[in-house]
């Protein structure tokens, strides 16, 4: 697989040549993309720099992993939209060029820190957000886990994860990962709290990763910057009352 471009106009019009995997769900295929080395090695060292730079308040202490939010908290009724830094409005621009977002831009970045041996649950990022999920990772890789949705009609059926893993995805540093469509509105998500990670066949990115199954990689602490488009927001005025 060819690195990215360096023009984002170019990479608007090759987009599906980046498509690595289709799952089908009820006949709908959502789409998984991943680039390898879309950003430097300097940028990456620049973007560490700013996230630990962030003041203490900033972070939020989590079970398995700590983070930042920036551009506002979403909820159901709206985020309160706050400016992005402008350190991350670079990228969260180009992303946006890409056209990732069907047009719109965005507007909210989630800073998360994954030390070895910490993960995240399998789950789904919700309705708050446009269904599309691009992530830049710093700092070391990861294996992003998908299952398949729970149906209702198999509830009375013990539900484990290894029941409903489909496949996994190695994330490596520098790289864009982007899921969209029923991959993000009805698959669940993970990652396994483990120091180390024994690639198998079921990493469907090898060849594009540039790994082979067998490999094992010791995982460093990974810095992921998820950056998404919130579509319901408040702006402060009109908080205010002001037209």
């Amino acid at each position: 697989m060819k690195t990215m471009m360096a023009n984002p106009c170019n990479f608007a019009a090759d987009l599906e040549k980046w498509i690595i995997y289709i799952i089908y769900v009820k006949e709908a295929p959502p789409t998984v993309y991943y680039i390898p080395n879309f950003i430097t090695e300097t940028e990456e060292e620049y973007l560490l720099q700013q996230v630990y730079r962030a003041p203490k308040p900033k972070w939020t202490q989590l079970s398995g992993r700590r983070l930042q939010n920036w551009g506002g908290l979403p909820n159901s009724k709206g985020m309160l939209a706050e400016k992005l830094p402008d350190w991350l409005l670079k990228y969260t621009e180009k992303i946006s060029a890409f056209g990732a977002f069907a047009g719109k831009s965005t507007n909210h970045v989630l800073v998360n820190e994954y030390k070895p041996g910490e993960g995240i649950m399998p789950h789904e990022d919700g309705p708050l957000y446009h269904p599309t999920v691009t992530t830049i990772s710093l700092g070391s890789h990861t294996l992003l886990d998908l299952y398949s949705p729970v149906c209702e009609t198999q509830l009375e059926i013990p539900q484990t994860e290894e029941s409903h893993y489909m496949l996994s995805l190695l994330v490596q540093r520098r790289s864009l990962l982007i899921l969209k469509d029923n991959v993000y509105e009805r698959c669940f998500h993970g990652i396994q709290g483990v120091c180390e990670d024994t690639l198998s066949e079921h990493v469907v990115n090898l060849s594009s990763a540039q790994s082979q199954v067998g490999d094992t990689l010791p995982r460093g602490t990974r810095i992921s910057l998820t950056i998404c488009n919130v579509p319901k927001v408040i702006r402060a005025n009109l908080l205010l009352g002001k037209k």
